[in-house]
């Protein structure tokens, strides 16, 4: 085998491969006696039809038979050859083959990048410490009284009202036309003022009575987080089919009482101030976080091979699409967007795979090991965040030991991450943390 490997970057390569003919005739030698054995053909008895009459009936079947095997064997055998450490499945560009000769074909692969040492020691940082402003407290108490509201059928004759929750069907229509991207929908339930489809449609259907039809165009500017539907104007058909109003609770034990543990409505302050102390501390580490990665981003560069962001990429699609399932959207309306979250956290999936390898490099160029103690006080965090016992996490890695490595490798990131913060120089800088109601209501 005659093999040349072309660089197209520092982790993609373009492998040459040329398979000799001597091994190409065995091949095809092979594959039409082993079809001689099975193959029926009229006139002839099993096992007595001549070589060129198989060839006329199957050459096409057998030549892609022989170019499957030729390819499976010869890319493992290149790979190792050059020792590649190739990620995902190699693309493979045969040339043509009509069963004689040697056989060629280029295959592209991607290989992980090989970090240098991370200079890591030395670092100057800043950590923040985040103190709570006098009317967040006020606004985490509104946030969860807006999550255990009612929505209850509005009882006068009146129509839809800013805030109220409509219960409409729809259906988009461009030119004239039924669009994909818009297809009749059944009972949908949007809170006017959101802007889940658009703010204008919301303004439109204010006024509307329940059992009213109205036709709404809407204008979707070129920057619509849907692309499918950015720069369209469309025409929804849209029924009212119910109001909804609003039923707020009154802030008082009772409420507190509803939402799960607290006895008083102090209890449930007590535990608010709990969680955004803890918020505050998370904040404090995803900033430093920020910095230490910007800082080794500076000083080390690397190329980082697409079929790594891809697999990062599914990943926060996945997590993204839960996300707008729980906020009621429906399963096509998700679909829809899939080629928009792409677009939209591709850089985000960029930026995670680059960490988890200087990450990794740091935990190589450290030695750094995990004992046993330090897996088991990880196991007691999850205890106080999840609602499991210590022995059930045990029993669920003991089953699950892929998992069981994948966290013991997040394990290792976090003391590579504490490992950096101990060589570095930190200020500690006072900072208030003023967030709006908006980003409150988000978090709960």
């Amino acid at each position: 085998m005659q093999l040349t490997v072309e660089d197209l970057s520092t982790v993609k390569k373009m492998l040459h491969i040329e398979v000799p003919e001597d091994q190409v005739t065995r091949e095809v030698d092979s594959a039409y006696n082993e079809l001689k054995k099975t193959a029926k053909v009229k006139g002839f008895r099993p096992g007595k039809a001549p070589r060129n009459v198989l060839e006329r009936l199957y050459k096409k079947d057998v030549n892609a038979d022989v170019i499957s095997k030729l390819i499976q064997t010869s890319i493992i055998e290149a790979v190792k050859e050059k020792d590649l450490q190739i990620l995902g499945q190699p693309i493979i560009n045969p040339s043509d083959f009509d069963g004689t000769g040697p056989f060629k074909y280029e295959a592209i692969v991607e290989i992980k990048p090989e970090l240098s040492d991370v200079d890591y020691q030395g670092l100057s940082l800043t950590k923040k410490i985040f103190k709570s402003s006098n009317n967040e407290m006020d606004l985490q108490i509104k946030a969860l009284r807006h999550k255990m509201a009612k929505q209850e059928p509005v009882k006068e004759d009146r129509p839809i009202q800013d805030c109220d929750f409509a219960v409409i069907d729809y259906e988009g229509f461009k030119e004239d036309k039924p669009f994909d991207v818009t297809p009749k929908t059944e009972k949908y339930r949007l809170k006017i003022g959101d802007g889940t489809i658009s703010k204008d449609f919301d303004t439109a259907l204010i006024g509307m009575k329940t059992g009213d039809d109205k036709k709404i165009t809407i204008d979707f500017p070129s920057d619509y987080y849907n692309k499918q539907l950015a720069g369209q104007t469309i025409t929804y058909h849209v029924a009212v089919k119910e109001i909804l109003e609003e039923i707020l609770p009154d802030i008082n034990d009772e409420f507190a009482k509803k939402m799960g543990k607290f006895k008083t409505l102090d209890e449930l302050k007590k535990a608010i101030a709990g969680n955004l102390a803890e918020g505050y501390a998370k904040r404090t580490e995803q900033d430093l976080q920020e910095q230490i990665f910007s800082a080794i981003f500076e000083k080390t560069d690397f190329e980082v091979p697409d079929i790594m962001v891809d697999y990062e990429l599914e990943g926060i699609i996945a997590d993204v699409s839960r996300a707008f399932m729980m906020n009621n959207m429906l399963p096509e309306q998700i679909e829809q967007l899939k080629e928009t979250f792409a677009a939209k956290y591709r850089g985000t999936a960029l930026e995670q795979v680059k960490r988890h390898l200087v990450l990794g490099k740091l935990i190589e160029q450290n030695d750094l090991k995990l004992s046993d103690e330090e897996l088991e006080d990880g196991f007691k965090e999850i205890v106080k965040s999840q609602d499991m016992t210590i022995e059930q996490i045990n029993k669920f890695y003991k089953e699950n030991q892929d998992k069981l490595e994948l966290y013991k490798h997040a394990l290792l990131e976090k003391k590579a991450l504490d490992l950096v913060i101990e060589n570095s120089t930190i200020e500690e800088v006072e900072h208030e943390a003023e967030e709006s109601e908006k980003q409150v209501e988000n978090k709960i």
